[in-house]
């Protein structure tokens, strides 16, 4: 089944299994103001609590921009009376999000600056068509990237090439982000959204209790500095997949030698 929901500030397409995110701001190049914010944090409240739905993808529309981050314009000359600090959820509903067991993944289709880059780093896979540009520029404007990417960025690829990144604010390719390790795959702009497709349809063939308790144990993790502990600590997903059917059925198709039947539950 497939349905699309045209919002105010941006587009979200139901396809099977698969939730597709546009931010459709492209002539502010998607940046996003506290609106904006708010109604992608809707959009992935019903993501998480939808039993139906296992993967999503997030990217922006047009061709330049996945996001060029906070709408400064909107913050300096158009604010009015209306300024708010925008959802607890953070960038997108999704920078400040750490209860989503689901997958999240990032089409990057053009700039993704200071808080677009923060919310690709918030995603658990980046794909990036070879335009893509990351940076977080803040500390050149006087500002710091504090929704999640200096804390984000230097687990992901080591302090030393993070800081690289950050005390610079400089610009890298996505051919770069895939060397330093950020970003998982480039293609060619015009297979940018079937190469996320592709990645997203191979998640959907997993068990999905058993990809949640993965993400779930390898984020939490992280909060661990010994492996042992890390091994030892309990995790809520790890639990709802042990109890479930899919539990059973995974083996039991294994010897049957037949594809499996993922319910969910």
């Amino acid at each position: 089944m497939s349905t699309t929901k045209t919002l105010e500030y941006c587009i979200a397409e139901r396809d099977g299994r698969i939730l597709t995110v546009t931010i459709n701001r492209p002539e502010r190049m998607n940046a996003l103001h506290w609106k904006a914010n708010e109604e992608l944090a809707g959009v992935f409240d019903e993501f998480v609590a939808d039993p139906e739905l296992w993967v999503a993808i997030i990217t922006g529309a047009g061709d330049r921009a996945f996001s060029a981050g906070n709408d400064l314009k909107y913050q300096a000359q158009e604010a009015g009376g209306e300024l708010k600090a925008g959802p607890s959820t953070g960038f997108a509903g999704l920078t400040a999000r750490y209860d989503n067991t689901k997958p999240v993944i990032a089409a990057v289709n053009g700039v993704a600056m200071g808080g677009g880059f923060e919310i690709a780093l918030a995603c658990d896979l980046i794909i990036a068509a070879s335009n893509a540009v990351f940076a977080l520029p803040e500390p050149r404007v006087g500002l710091a990237a504090l929704a999640g990417g200096v804390h984000r960025l230097p687990r992901q690829i080591g302090m030393k090439r993070a800081m690289g990144m950050m005390l610079t604010g400089r610009r890298v390719s996505a051919e770069e982000g895939e060397r330093l390790g950020f970003v998982n795959e480039v293609v060619a702009p015009g297979d940018l959204m079937a190469a996320a497709r592709r990645w997203a349809d191979q998640i959907v063939e997993c068990a999905p209790l058993s990809v949640r308790a993965t993400k779930q144990a390898a984020m939490q993790g992280l909060a661990h500095g010994l492996i042992e502990d890390a091994m030892a600590a309990r995790y809520d997903a790890i639990a709802t997949l042990f109890k479930s059917e899919d539990f059973v059925e995974g083996p039991l198709a294994f010897a049957e030698k037949r594809a499996p039947r993922w319910k969910g539950r």
